[in-house]
């Protein structure tokens, strides 16, 4: 059954055509049946004729409405003028007044209400009805007109609800639009935004190379070990400074670079500390531990757990409300460093998240993917059993290749 009417939905001509030849097989029956009978007008070649223009007119309602109507009201007159009485193929009327008002154009619409509102009457006066009351040639016109003015209300009332429907999906598509678009924008931002802060870590890291090259050139010859110990300074901020740069250079081959001021130093783990007493000076009391033993770290990598600690927090004064707390747990690991961050506010949708960022600058979790993925990380974060959000990052400590 389904598949049946897939293929009916799919071709409503031929649905419109079969139902035409049934309708013209009706009232030809009905035409050659009332021959010779005493109260009988018109020929049964006018007659057919008739019937088969207004079949004609429902088998093609759908691929040219205002035409059909426009044949439809010609055959109307010409049964006028041939004196051939109403058949069952009369009931194309009926069909094609819904249409134009569904489908039509508006002057086709008011056209067929107009022909609706005057067919009644018109008959009745080609073929009054036996009755000499007025008031009974009066409810038979009414009798007779309350269907087509019932076809063309529900026609125009389907032409408003597809109207409404068609806007609601319009207005749908294009918020999604603008949704992907605000996040793309998003992304481009935060991207340009962390590729000038690795920018200014290669630039420090590349400053110190410069510094230690000196100091070894001039203690070269009168202090061979600490020219060394420089030497060895160079290698390991060398392979620092190339391991930004790969990841540099991964940001800006997917956004366009833009000029910063002038070099500024990057935040780092051990700031994070003062990150928290910010925080619990404006009224957010913030539980923070560091598991493990602390060693130096890829300035990558302590810049993005800086600011993904510093997204968390400000994510929960903004949707935590005025009772919430916070707790951020950082966990040295073997080959990598943990960041846990909670609290146990009222929250906030998701989306929220999604969309607003640390200060106005960030843009929430996309900002927070971005930074992980950029660093070769993983982030999960969502709410909490209970209560509150949950941030939970893992950054490895050796570069991705």
């Amino acid at each position: 059954m389904q598949r049946l009417y897939d293929f009916l939905r799919r071709h409503p001509t031929g649905v419109d055509t079969f139902w035409a030849v049934v309708l013209f097989g009706i009232s030809g029956v009905s035409v050659t049946s009332l021959n010779g009978a005493p109260d009988h007008h018109g020929s049964i070649a006018a007659g057919l004729a008739v019937s088969a223009v207004l079949c004609l007119v429902v088998a093609l309602r759908r691929l040219f409405p205002e035409p059909m109507l426009l044949l439809a009201a010609a055959a109307g007159l010409a049964q006028l003028i041939l004196d051939v009485e109403t058949t069952v193929a009369d009931f194309a009327m009926l069909v094609i007044t819904y249409t134009v008002a569904t489908v039509g154009a508006r002057w086709a619409s008011r056209l067929a209400l107009g022909i609706s509102l005057c067919a009644a009457t018109l008959a009745q006066i080609r073929w009054p009805v036996d009755e000499p009351a007025g008031v009974a040639r009066i409810a038979v016109v009414v009798f007779q007109t309350v269907p087509f003015a019932l076809a063309w209300v529900l026609g125009d009332s389907m032409r408003t609800r597809r109207a409404y429907f068609a806007q609601l999906e319009e207005r749908a598509s294009r918020l999604e639009k603008e949704r992907e678009a605000q996040a793309k924008v998003a992304v481009a931002a935060e991207r340009a935004r962390i590729a000038r802060e690795l920018h200014d870590v290669v630039a420090h890291n590349v400053s110190v190379m410069v510094v230690q090259a000196d100091g070894a050139a001039y203690v070269l010859d009168s202090a061979p070990d600490q020219a060394k110990k420089a030497l060895e300074t160079i290698s390991s901020t060398g392979r620092q400074a190339l391991a930004e740069m790969r990841r540099l250079l991964g940001v800006l081959r997917t956004g366009e670079h833009q000029e910063s001021g002038e070099y500024v130093p990057q935040p780092d783990v051990e700031q994070i500390d003062d990150l928290v007493d910010q925080c619990r000076s404006s009224g957010l009391p913030v539980d923070f531990k560091v598991e493990g033993t602390p060693r130096p770290l890829p300035s990558g990598v302590e810049l993005t757990a800086y600011r993904i600690v510093q997204e968390a927090l400000t994510n929960t004064r903004k949707h935590g409300g005025p009772n919430a707390g916070a707790s951020v747990r950082l966990v040295y690991f073997d080959d990598g460093l943990g960041l846990l961050v909670e609290d146990d506010g009222k929250g906030a949708p998701h989306e929220l998240y999604e969309e607003g960022g640390a200060d106005g600058q960030g843009h929430g979790l996309i900002g927070m993917r971005e930074r992980v993925g950029m660093v070769g990380g993983t982030l999960d974060a969502g709410p909490r059993p209970g209560g509150g959000f949950r941030i939970s990052v893992l950054l490895p400590l050796k570069p991705a290749h």
